[in-house]
C-alpha cells in the first residue's frame, strides 16, 4: 500500500459490480464523502468487474483478461478508492500475482499499491472528522473477510462510527466469522453457506441493534436475504451511505 503524507487532490473511484447493480446509493455516498473533503473523484467509465469471481474459481486466464481491462483505466499516479474490501482485496493482494512475469506486471503492481478500501482511505489518508447530525440509533458492524484479512483495514470503519456521537455501536460476539457468502461459494456449498449466515443473523439479533452496517455489498446482500427469510426486520446499510446521511448538512 502506497503512503500519501499529504491529502491527494484527486482519486480514481472503482465502483464495483454489486454497487453498480444493487447498491448505487452506497457508491454515490462514498463519492460525496470524498468530494466533501475537497478531493476530485474520477470515475473511469470503462470499469467492469475486478476479475475476482473467475480468479477464485481457478480460471486465472479469464481473470487476467478482465483485470487487464481495468489496469488501463488508472494511468495517473493517484489513489484508487473502492467501497469494497472484497474487490479492493482482489486488486491489492492478487493483481501483482496474477500478472507476474507478464507484460502488464509493472502496471498491475502500481494499481495494486495505489488501491484503498473507502473507510481506510477516509481514516488514514484523509483523516476525516465527522459531525453527527442524526437521531440516536443502535447499530452493529459486520466486517468482511477480505477487508479484514486481505486489505487489513483494521478498525477504520469503527473509528468512523465512533465519531458519531448519537450512534451506539453494539459489537457482534462472532464478528470475525464469515457470513457464508464468498461469491460462488454460496452456490457451490449452499448448505454450509446457509448454516454460516444463520449463525451471523442470530448474532446480529442478539445485539438488539436497529441497523446492520457493512462495507461489502456481497455480505450485505447475503445477510439481508437471510434476515428477510427468517423474519428478522433489522435494516441493513452500507457504511458510506449511513455516514453520509448522518453528516449531510444539506439534507432536507
Amino acid at each position: 500500500m502506497k503512503k500519501y503524507p499529504n491529502k491527494p487532490a484527486a482519486v480514481y473511484y472503482f465502483g464495483t459490480c454489486l454497487v453498480d447493480l444493487l447498491y448505487p446509493d452506497a457508491g454515490m455516498a462514498g463519492i460525496k464523502l470524498l468530494q466533501r473533503e475537497g478531493v476530485k473523484v474520477i470515475y473511469p467509465q470503462g470499469q467492469t468487474c475486478c476479475g475476482q469471481p473467475a480468479f477464485n474459481s481457478g480460471f486465472h486466464e479469464e481473470a487476467r483478461k478482465v483485470a487487464a481491462v481495468q489496469l488501463k483505466l488508472f494511468p495517473e499516479n493517484i489513489p484508487i478508492v473502492t467501497p469494497s474490501g472484497s474487490c479492493g482485496g482482489m486488486i491489492r493482494k492478487h493483481y501483482a500475482e496474477l500478472f507476474k512475469n507478464d507484460a502488464l506486471q509493472l502496471e498491475a503492481e502500481s494499481v495494486a499499491e495505489r488501491t484503498f478500501e473507502l473507510t481506510e482511505f477516509l481514516v488514514h489518508v484523509l483523516k476525516i472528522k465527522l459531525e453527527d447530525l442524526g437521531d440516536p440509533i443502535k447499530v452493529t458492524w459486520h466486517t468482511s473477510c477480505h477487508a479484514k484479512r486481505e486489505m487489513e483495514i483494521g478498525d477504520a470503519p469503527k473509528q468512523l462510527l465512533r465519531q458519531l456521537k448519537d450512534v451506539e455501536l453494539l459489537e457482534l460476539e462472532r464478528e470475525d466469522e464469515c457470513c457464508g457468502f464468498g461469491g460462488t461459494f454460496a452456490i457451490k456449498e449452499q448448505h454450509i453457506s446457509a448454516a454460516m449466515v444463520k449463525d451471523k443473523v442470530d448474532d446480529i439479533s442478539k445485539t438488539g441493534a436497529n441497523r446492520l452496517l457493512g462495507g461489502d455489498c456481497g455480505c450485505l446482500l447475503n445477510i439481508s436475504g437471510a434476515m428477510k427469510h427468517s423474519g428478522n426486520s433489522t435494516a441493513h446499510q452500507h457504511i458510506a451511505e449511513f455516514i453520509w446521511e448522518r453528516t449531510d448538512n444539506n439534507k432536507s
